[in-house]
């Protein structure tokens, strides 16, 4: 039996979650893509509050750099916010994505920024 691309990303991800909790300590760093956005958030998995987020759609992210680009500077934006309310380490998420392209480049900037995983 074959899953649609979407079918087979949302059970990925829930082999994921099932392995990774957010914790007060140390939340959830979690990614969402869409065709022409990327999103984030850093998520309190024990409390169920969503802490912090950043995306794409944002005034201070351009629209006139690639994507990759533009994904990479979300995840620097995460991290700067992050800093701001003293998380300094993450749990990454990447929520049944490849980690390659968009998703790869906005934890390298969220790792630039300063986060850990």
């Amino acid at each position: 039996m074959s899953f649609s691309k979407a079918k087979r990303r949302q059970r990925i991800h829930w082999r994921i979650r099932k392995k990774i909790k957010g914790t007060e300590q140390r939340p959830r760093l979690s990614v969402y893509r869409s065709n022409r956005d990327i999103y984030c958030q850093i998520i309190d998995d024990v409390n169920g509050h969503t802490l912090l987020s950043a995306s794409s759609r944002e005034e201070s992210v351009s629209r006139e750099i690639k994507p990759v680009e533009r994904a990479k500077k979300v995840g620097e934006l995460i991290a700067e916010r992050a800093k701001g309310s003293n998380i300094e380490e993450v749990v990454f998420d990447r929520s049944g994505y490849l980690y390659h392209g968009r998703v790869k480049a906005l934890a390298e900037g969220a790792r630039e920024g300063g986060l850990k995983f």
